[in-house]
């Protein structure tokens, strides 16, 4: 601990973003196990992800967001975040939808949409980790900025599983699915450092980011997730729904 201590902010900021991407990393090589799974275990694997989604960005995103002072009240931040971050996930769908071709990368542009939104809402988590280390001053800040970390890493886990899976149910192979994943936690890294070398622009950026970042996801969800696993087995998406907020509120609650 005293030599962690010991870092310069952005160094802290630093060994704590590897932590968060790895811990993505580690839910997104799941993926590796589903060649071969029913279509009712990816139901379920994709409600959960949408339950997941859901639950993050009302307790990871917006509620984080209403404790930031900004320059106008906390309510209409987050209110006009919130719907930017909506708003963008939906001129986006249209204007991939004119497109004649569907996106080769990521499988369609379903795909494209979902690892957006998980990648944005990934980089105002990293900056706000990495602002709590800039301001931390004593073991006790330090701790407390470390088991933020430590609670955003453990969400992480699960998010790498909610990115990877719907893409492999899209028909990706394996290994791009993981790497996709993957990727969309490796934002967190120059988020947590730029958080920490600006923490003075970067919290008055962060309420903002906040809650664009949530309306991203939960229009994603709401456009793309629940519809194509509800078409399936509502019983089972609703269970994996269900399950899902509630393993992300738990997460949130206890180590947010």
């Amino acid at each position: 601990m005293q030599w962690f201590m010991s870092l310069f902010p952005w160094e802290q900021a630093l060994l704590a973003s590897l932590m968060l991407f790895s811990l993505t990393t580690l839910g997104a090589l799941f993926v590796f196990f589903s060649k071969g799974v029913k279509p009712s275990v990816l139901t379920l694997l994709n409600g959960s992800a949408a339950g997941i989604m859901i639950a993050a960005s009302f307790f990871s995103l917006l509620l984080p967001a209403l404790e930031y002072e900004s320059v106008l009240p906390s309510y209409a931040t987050v209110t006009l975040g919130f719907f930017l971050g909506g708003a963008f996930i939906i001129v986006s769908d249209l204007l991939l939808g004119k497109r004649k071709k569907k996106s080769t990368r990521f499988g369609d542009e379903k795909n494209a949409l979902l690892f957006l939104a998980v990648t944005m809402h990934n980089i105002p988590e990293g900056m706000a980790v990495g602002v709590a280390f800039a301001v931390a001053g004593g073991e006790h800040a330090v701790l407390s900025a470390f088991l933020l970390a430590l609670g955003i890493g453990i969400q992480n886990f699960p998010e790498g599983l909610c990115v990877a899976f719907p893409l492999r149910s899209k028909g990706l192979p394996a290994w791009k699915s993981f790497l996709f994943s993957s990727l969309s936690g490796a934002v967190e890294i120059p988020a947590c450092i730029l958080g920490a070398l600006a923490a003075g622009l970067a919290a008055g950026l962060l309420p903002w980011a906040l809650a664009f970042s949530a309306g991203a996801m939960v229009a994603v969800v709401c456009s793309e997730l629940i519809p194509e696993c509800f078409e399936n087995s509502k019983t089972l998406a609703s269970f994996g729904l269900i399950f899902g907020f509630c393993l992300m509120m738990i997460l949130d609650v206890a180590l947010g």
